[in-house]
């Protein structure tokens, strides 16, 4: 919601909004943007000379706000339905969507049509920090792309279907699939359900791009009505990359296209999981019209992402990271990225069940076999304890479980206590990954106080 005010207000429109819950770097990137906001919901905001209230997909029945809405019969919609009518009937719809890596590779795929001189728009569900003085989650351009973050979760209260259906896509990329959204989707079958619809939308002068490293993305290409193409390490990806090397914090690797060689190219994100990411952003700039020249030019000059393996400071000798990662998969890889970037120095994983999903028993095995990459792994408190019992991820028996494979494990459920076990254990060189999908109690400048105060 916060990401759209700002693109509307770049358009012309006086934009207000409403929300309890914002994430700090959110709001102060708001505010920079000029966008009066409310703390919290009350009747009141809603003043009569509103023309449209757009809706978000956390808000239900029983916010005095929507239900002013609804007696007063004001003009009101979805958050994709204001992207869709506003943006992207008269673009053309670059839609990035998948489990994992969506907002790293709309991000990137944006700067490289831009590096490119395309002149994109932009919506990303993220501070991309190659645009604006400070980063930003959108971009208004004069050229024909816009390129937007397609995300699987629901619309409305009113509209329970994926967001990225309402995004006209011409160029559509699924990097991966995986369950997840527990509290939106039943199981796998109805996450692919979703996928498979937004696929079927994909015109047949447009393009499909799919994971190769992944089953179920790559499993959708029986669906295509347009030309397919695939990117991943496999051997038979239409875009693949090969000769990997990790060195000074940099990913170089070769990218063949159709088993030519496209062209040698540096990344600044680290991990396997961020070369894939790079192919899709690739694959996309190859399709309109990019020479891969301006795309290794643009790749190397990538800047990333806030909250996704974000330095944010360091301190007494600990460098201290932010990231989003909130699914197994996700820790997964964010640890493993970190192997490979900080070779031979102690990574402490300090993770916060947030998510619908992370909070959930559905991923207690999963977890367990995350943190494989991590030296010393701590679990705070869950989230979301008002989930039952039966529902709720148990972080003890996942503590447990972790021993049992020969880690090093604790559950702190206090955030001050994680502070002081991380200062009073630490040795210099340590690298600190703190994970989740929230604010986590302001714990990334806390530590980084206690941290320099000794």
């Amino acid at each position: 919601m916060a990401t759209l005010a700002a693109l509307l207000k770049s358009r012309g429109h006086d934009v207000q909004g409403s929300d309890q819950n914002v994430y700090p770097p959110m709001s102060d990137f708001l505010i920079e943007q000029g966008i009066k906001t409310f703390a919290g919901y009350a009747a009141e905001h809603i003043t009569p000379d509103i023309d449209l209230v757009v809706v978000g997909n956390a808000i239900s029945r029983g916010n005095p706000e929507l239900e002013t809405v609804l007696e007063r019969k004001l003009r009101h919609c979805s958050l994709p339905e204001a992207v869709r009518d506003h943006f992207l009937w008269s673009a053309r719809s670059v839609v990035i969507a998948g489990t994992h890596g969506k907002t790293t590779t709309t991000s990137l795929t944006a700067w490289l049509l831009t590096s490119g001189g395309l002149d994109p728009s932009l919506l990303v569900g993220g501070i991309a920090l190659n645009f604006g003085g400070q980063g930003s989650s959108y971009r208004v351009g004069q050229g024909r792309d816009f390129v937007i973050e397609g995300d699987e979760y629901d619309s409305a209260f009113f509209d329970k279907s994926a967001k990225f259906l309402k995004y006209l896509p011409d160029v559509a990329v699924i990097g991966n699939i995986e369950f997840d959204h527990a509290d939106i989707y039943a199981d796998l079958d109805a996450v692919l359900l979703a996928f498979r619809r937004l696929v079927n939308l994909v015109p047949r002068n447009g393009l499909l791009l799919l994971g190769a490293d992944s089953p179920h993305a790559h499993a959708l290409g029986r669906f295509a009505v347009s030309p397919v193409e695939t990117f991943g390490l496999d051997a038979d990806a239409t875009w693949r990359a090969e000769d990997l090397r990790h060195r000074d914090g940099l990913t170089q690797f070769v990218v063949r296209r159709r088993n030519e060689v496209f062209g040698r190219f540096e990344s600044p994100l680290l991990g396997d999981h961020n070369v894939r990411n790079a192919l899709a952003s690739i694959g996309v700039g190859a399709h309109v019209g990019l020479t891969a020249d301006a795309l290794s030019e643009g790749l190397r000059s990538f800047k990333g992402i806030k909250r996704r393996l974000e330095t944010v400071g360091v301190a007494d000798g600990v460098t201290v990271l932010d990231d989003f990662a909130h699914h197994p998969t996700a820790v997964h890889e964010t640890l493993s990225a970190l192997r490979l970037g900080y070779p031979g120095r102690r990574v402490w994983a300090v993770f916060e069940p947030r998510s619908a999903s992370s909070c959930r028993r559905v991923f207690q095995d999963d977890f367990a076999g995350a943190f494989g990459q991590a030296d010393e792994v701590i679990l705070a408190a869950v989230f979301r304890s008002t989930l039952p019992e039966a529902e709720r991820l148990d972080a003890v028996q996942l503590v447990d479980d972790l021993r049992a494979r020969g880690q090093q494990a604790r559950h702190i459920p206090d955030i001050a206590a994680i502070i002081d076990t991380i200062v009073r254990e630490h040795q210099v060189g340590d690298v600190v990954v703190l994970m989740s999908n929230g604010g986590f109690g302001g714990i990334h400048t806390k530590l980084l106080a206690a941290l320099a105060a000794q």
